[in-house]
């Protein structure tokens, strides 16, 4: 049976308000590295929040402009990386609370509630790290082929990262910051051809160069799977729009799926740097707005996270 086309569009990006180039970061002891070695990893800037701005509000904001053009969702998935995120309580000024039920004060339900979209479900990622939004799209188009009626879908991701806390993992510059989405059976600017997963526990604990020794290869698994399963190979792909990672990623990953070195898309590196579990579709818009996406291109968007999860999802330009 010839399953019906499920797509991506109305996609926004929000960051964290302040902008700061590397040194800023350094001299505010924001880094483990130092400036110049993330700036030879191709790192100019970051975006961090200022006090008092929360997770919730980088999701408040990036799903305003979308909810003016839709009346209703079917479901709203939330993904956050950081547990903290995935709660509205003050953990930062509070002690843990005697009841507990402040820490289940859930974002996704005040956004339900605060755009009035009282026919979604409301389903909560926080356990793929930073693949989350790339789970989130899984989700949906899973939840489109099993449940039409829930069309149309807004998938989110927001984190921002706790007062105190260093910008940097595994040698990467990091952004607070939220991307949201809208996935339908209606056309729009993607269509969302599948989503392979990949998740390997025993590296839970990994020190960060064993995450970046594990980052090659399993990105070419999870690349080469939902590759096969929609009857293409790697090196038949457009483009493959990654995270922002280390600038010399790109070109070792390229050498190994096959794919040209100047089809490998991450534009926004120097001045997101990691954005958290956005950065691949964050590049993606970029991409999009660009004008260098032909109708009918073939996407990759991979994204490795702690945990350690993979995953991948297989586009096409509409």
């Amino acid at each position: 049976m010839t399953l019906p086309p499920v797509y991506v569009t109305d996609m926004q990006v929000v960051l964290g308000d302040v902008r700061r180039d590397v040194q800023a970061a350094a001299d505010a002891g924001a880094l483990f590295s130092s400036a110049a070695d993330l700036r030879h990893a191709g790192f100019a800037h970051h975006h961090v929040c200022a006090p008092g701005t929360s997770a919730y509000d980088l999701a408040r904001a990036a799903v305003a402009p979308i909810a003016v053009g839709y009346e209703r969702f079917g479901a709203i998935i939330y993904a956050t990386t950081l547990p903290q995120n995935a709660t509205i309580a003050d953990v930062d000024d509070e002690p843990i609370p005697a009841d507990v039920k402040q820490l289940m004060r859930y974002p996704a339900a005040r956004l339900q509630a605060e755009f009035g979209f009282v026919d979604a479900a409301v389903i909560g990622v926080g356990q793929q790290a930073c693949t989350g939004i790339i789970g989130a799209l899984r989700l949906a188009r899973a939840l489109l082929l099993a449940e039409p009626h829930l069309d149309p879908i807004l998938c989110l991701t927001a984190d921002r990262f706790p007062e105190g806390a260093r910008y940097e993992q595994a040698y990467n510059l990091v952004s607070d910051g939220a991307v949201a989405c809208v996935v339908t059976t209606q056309p729009g600017d993607f269509e969302l051809l599948g989503v392979h997963h990949i998740t390997n526990g025993g590296l839970e604990l990994a020190s960060d160069d064993q995450t970046v020794a594990s980052y090659f290869p399993a990105t070419c698994e999870v690349i080469g799977t939902v590759c096969e399963r929609a009857g293409l190979r790697p090196d038949e792909l457009d483009w493959v729009v990654t995270q922002n990672t280390h600038a010399k990623a790109a070109p070792i990953l390229a050498r190994m799926l096959g794919v040209a070195e100047n089809r490998m898309y991450q534009g926004t590196l120097a001045d997101l740097g990691h954005l958290i579990a956005g950065d691949a579709l964050a590049n993606l818009v970029d991409l999009h707005r660009a004008g260098r996406l032909r109708s009918g291109d073939l996407i990759a968007a991979p994204v490795a996270g702690y945990g350690l999860n993979w995953q991948c999802a297989l586009l096409r330009a509409a």
